[in-house]
């Protein structure tokens, strides 16, 4: 037979997905974070649960990538480190808290240094590593810290430490 009428993907109906990475290490993440990493979970579930009951089932991407999905939410919950800021005190900015910094020109901002999960800079979450938090983490009220941006470093000056809002 020629091979031209072979079916070489017979057997193989699973698309080939990338795999979400996963970071190396432990995921320190707030209980909010936590919450929703868990909340994710279980929509994602659901889904792969709905999708598995479709009548036409030949496209098997969307339940590739939920099984994916659902993989990659269970490494992050399996390394998950709860760190509850409720905990800590506010003499130096710390995991979890949130601080209000004024620029040079004395415009506010409010940070809140989260998980790498919920971190969120258009709602001023931050994760860990970013150099923002990397310039806040320590610091006191009353501190000058700079930020070193692609744009160009800032002074900021720390002027309040808060637990932040759940």
């Amino acid at each position: 037979m020629s091979r031209a009428f072979v079916n070489e993907d017979a057997g193989n109906d699973r698309p080939d997905l990338p795999e979400r990475p996963v970071p190396t290490g432990p995921n320190f993440v707030t209980p909010r974070g936590l919450a929703t990493l868990q909340r994710s979970l279980v929509v994602r579930q659901t889904e792969l649960a709905a999708l598995k009951t479709r009548a036409e089932r030949l496209d098997k991407l969307p339940e590739a990538a939920a099984e994916r999905d659902i993989r990659w939410l269970e490494a992050r919950l399996k390394a998950a480190i709860i760190i509850d800021p409720a905990t800590r005190d506010l003499t130096e900015v710390a995991f979890g808290l949130a601080v209000t910094v004024a620029d040079e020109d004395g415009v506010e901002s409010i940070y809140e240094v989260t998980g790498e999960d919920e971190a969120d800079a258009r709602i001023g979450r931050i994760a860990p590593n970013a150099p923002l938090a990397r310039a806040l983490l320590g610091a006191q009220v009353g501190d000058l810290v700079t930020w070193a941006r692609p744009a160009g470093d800032l002074q900021l000056e720390i002027r309040r430490i808060a637990h932040a809002n759940p």
